[in-house]
């Protein structure tokens, strides 16, 4: 790929669109049939469903306004934040988000050892010295073939991601012609003795929504490369194609399984719970595609993910809110140090993981709630351009003004249902990350703060402070 702005420009709606999909179908999908199925049945599933797509709905068609209506603002999501809120802010927010990928991505390393783990009892729960070995050979393997040019690697994404939807397909139809129960679905609606109760179906809601907000994560993928976008217009095409494909797939691996088997019986299923339930139909054959498609599903979203940690320091050093060296391309195209930045982090996280209790959930939180800071500093943006504060007052439209209400209200709820430890524990890295702020205002012969920037700094700091007591007090276990 050229260096030049004029010749950036390649990626269609279609790659951009898999980009979405790459980054949203990881490990996840494949737990949904036993994370439900222990929590509620059909009626309460279809609710956490509905509210959660809803929600995200909102927060997709906010990133396709933004897209058209702010198409000057080419570097991410994490562009809105600064934009509305200030350079302090969008700093907090890319590199929230970069951080965000990567440790996202020690999750999918983790989940990759941990599942070929059932053959190979040295790998064990994806945390083991060898595992650790073994991931950071996968993960050095993909810097290699990354930097050798992004749209490779874009066209890489699209094989993989049609790669990994297969086994999910096929276990799809499988359910639909061969092992759906109309009975068995019909004793599953209410999740409980066969009886409606909306009490406990409004209990069960709140045990699952939270399983749903997460699968979500990585639906700003096109946003991230709306600089290599052909139009803006297909940033937010492709965010809500991915969005909606994405959701239904979703919801068919959820509620299918409940006509094949019993509640208690999806709750019980080891993971992948996909896999079980199509052994269930067909034999081991099933649970060995699954397996397979599994790993598959993983390592496309890692190179998804990947690519956007490198691309999102990139943007921000092209923004100035770190060193401007972030912005280095090689002969390929690739912004070779922010790659090389992101795979060591990637690579300092995997040793710190094998010093925690639970590696995969100490990831995936992280991962969480460093990029729900994103999300809603994004929505907050949307929603600000919508009111008397905003800069752009000829946009305005009360429909705008709606969606930015729900999803700045939608994210809000999300980044504190996340859990208030691993929002604290993300501050640990927020603020040391802070240097590289104070480095590019420098560079640019700048004070680093600004008054209010100054003051947000001093509460992260306190906050981090108090994050580091609670660690070491045992007050947070991680």
């Amino acid at each position: 790929m050229s260096t030049t702005t004029g010749q950036t420009r390649t990626l269609p709606v279609i790659a951009l669109a898999a980009l979405v999909v790459g980054s949203m179908v990881g490990a996840g999908v494949f737990s949904l049939p036993s994370t439900f199925g222990a929590a509620t049945g059909v009626i309460g599933s279809l609710v956490a469903w509905a509210l959660a797509g809803f929600g995200m709905l909102c927060f997709a068609l906010l990133l396709q306004r933004l897209a058209v209506r702010k198409a000057d603002l080419d570097a991410g999501i994490f562009a809105y934040a600064k934009a509305g809120f200030g350079e302090y802010p969008g700093f907090l927010s890319a590199f929230g988000y970069w951080a965000s990928a990567c440790a996202g991505n020690v999750t999918y390393w983790v989940l990759i050892c941990s599942t070929v783990g059932a053959v190979i009892p040295a790998l064990g729960d994806g945390a083991t010295p060898l595992a650790i070995l073994v991931s950071s050979i996968g993960t050095w393997a993909f810097f290699f073939m990354i930097r050798r040019g992004i749209r490779q690697a874009a066209i890489a994404n699209v094989v993989v991601t049609v790669a990994k939807t297969v086994p999910l397909l096929t276990f799809l139809l499988i359910v639909v012609f061969v092992g759906f129960d109309p009975a068995i679905f019909a004793a599953n609606l209410w999740g409980g003795d066969g009886t409606p109760d909306l009490g406990a179906i409004a209990g069960q809601i709140g045990s699952t929504l939270l399983l749903t907000v997460f699968v979500f994560l990585g639906i700003e993928g096109a946003s991230v490369y709306s600089r290599l976008a052909r139009t803006r217009r297909d940033v937010g095409r492709a965010t809500v194609m991915g969005f909606l494909g994405v959701l239904l797939l979703f919801v068919a691996v959820t509620f299918l399984p409940y006509g094949v088997m019993t509640r208690e019986e999806l709750g019980a299923l080891r993971e992948p719970s996909v896999g079980g339930v199509l052994q269930a139909v067909v034999g081991d054959w099933g649970a060995w595609l699954i397996g397979i498609g599994l790993i598959v599903s993983v390592l496309g979203a890692y190179l998804a993910w990947t690519l956007m940690a490198a691309e999102v320091l990139f943007a921000a050093a092209r923004d100035g809110v770190v060193p401007k060296s972030f912005t280095h391309l090689n002969g390929f195209g690739v912004a070779d140090r922010s790659l090389l930045w992101s795979t060591l982090l990637v690579q300092a996280l995997l040793v710190l993981v094998a010093f925690s209790e639970d590696a995969f959930t100490l990831a995936y939180s992280l991962c969480s709630s460093l990029c729900l800071i994103s999300y809603f500093l994004s929505a907050a943006y949307g929603f600000k351009l919508e009111t008397k504060w905003g800069d752009d007052p000829g946009g305005r439209s009360r429909g705008g003004l709606a969606l930015g209400i729900l999803a700045t209200v939608y994210t809000l709820f999300l980044l504190i249902a996340g859990g208030a430890e691993y929002l604290l524990v993300s501050f640990l890295i927020l603020v040391p990350g802070t240097a590289l702020y104070a480095a590019a205002r420098r560079q640019r012969g700048l004070a680093v703060f600004r008054r209010r920037d100054l003051v947000v700094f001093v509460l992260l700091a306190v906050a981090a402070v108090a994050a580091l007591v609670a660690l070491l007090t045992g007050f947070i276990v991680i």
